[in-house]
């Protein structure tokens, strides 16, 4: 699926820690909501199946503490190369995919910088172009290297155009 002789240059590997927190946080929340009909028989309120008292939080622990451990595989399965024509993105375990966004077709780069992203030194490029379709965006990537890619692709792009 990947291009031939292409160099992927992988995220920042603070990215991984992103994603670990964002799963443990996600993980915490949505067991806890699983354990609400523990709480409500604990507390007498009524009295809620076996399976939702002890399946329930259980099996939703196990789903996302699973998601959990295929983190670091899926960021590791994440990259970006830039060619002479376009810029690839790959993503994806089990669903592999790899775009390829012409620097011509480019409307606009957008960096953006969440609030834990921020804390970590890390910046999502987003690229826009005219298709409405077009979902690409590399996160991940140190603050430096994400405003030096936006220059970059920025100017490849204006040049693309004028070619037209």
């Amino acid at each position: 699926m990947d291009p031939e002789g292409v160099q992927w240059r992988a995220l920042s590997p603070r990215y991984l820690t992103l994603r670990l927190i964002g799963g443990a946080i996600r993980t915490l929340v949505w067991t806890a909501v699983a354990c609400l009909p523990l709480a409500a028989r604990a507390l007498g309120l009524f009295e809620p199946p076996v399976w939702a008292v002890v399946v329930l939080p259980a099996a939703v622990a196990a789903l996302n503490l699973t998601g959990l451990a295929l983190t670091p595989r899926r960021v590791r399965a994440m990259g970006y190369a830039e060619r002479d024509d376009d810029l690839l993105i790959r993503s994806g375990l089990l669903f592999r995919r790899v775009v390829a966004v012409p620097y011509g077709r480019m409307q606009y780069v957008d960096v953006s910088v969440g609030p834990i992203e921020g804390a970590l030194g890390l910046a999502t490029v987003r690229l826009h172009t005219a298709a409405a379709a077009t979902q690409a965006w590399i996160p991940g990537l140190p603050d430096g290297e994400a405003a030096r890619l936006r220059e970059q692709l920025a100017a490849r792009g204006e040049a693309r155009l004028a070619g037209l």
